[in-house]
């Protein structure tokens, strides 16, 4: 852990945005952008940490998850990048490490001649049980905010991502999984 500095260099950064490029510039959405990105690094270092106890990252666990809601335990390759958000390369690679530590078996899809799916393990599922419940034991490293706050965060980050095209405005009622 970085020493912590006895101001916010958070706030500083916007009193001399504000000194350089006056009070009409986006100084609140500066500080809050960079206040997003603080909290993704703390939380991911957390995260990651909590994990790495099953041999994990935060990136592999994600990935156990997603192969364990689906009804079969599988999915193709290209639905895990595409669940996950991350580049199909990244996908690749989270599946073949999870692979080399027996927790997912890439077998080829029998729909797609050409394709592969990514196959949770008995042993793939036992580690992601373990590694939930030591998040669910640190609150996913947020167990400063009672419920209302989560709320109300999740509804805000909600606007962003609508608005980035992230996800459609209206609520999708289809299977988070894919099946």
């Amino acid at each position: 852990m970085t020493p912590r500095l006895p101001f916010d260099p958070i706030e500083r950064a916007a009193e001399l945005w504000r000194e350089r490029w006056g009070a009409a510039s986006p100084v609140q959405a500066m500080a809050t952008a960079t206040s997003i990105m603080r909290v993704q690094q703390l939380l991911l270092a957390e995260l990651d940490a909590t994990v790495a106890a099953y041999g994990l990252t935060f990136a592999r666990y994600e990935a156990l998850v997603l192969l364990a809601f689906s009804s079969r335990g599988e999915l193709p390759m290209s639905k895990v990048g595409e669940r996950l958000m991350i580049h199909p390369t990244s996908a690749t690679n989270i599946v073949q490490r999870l692979a080399a530590d027996g927790l997912v078996d890439r077998v080829p899809n029998p729909r797609d001649g050409r394709g592969t799916l990514a196959r949770l393990t008995d042993a793939g599922r036992q580690v992601m049980e373990q590694a939930t419940a030591a998040l669910h034991e640190i609150e996913f490293g947020l167990s400063a905010l009672d419920d209302r706050q989560h709320g109300r965060l999740q509804e805000t980050l909600r606007v962003i991502r609508v608005d980035a095209g992230d996800l459609p405005a209206a609520t999708d009622e289809s299977s988070p999984s894919g099946d």
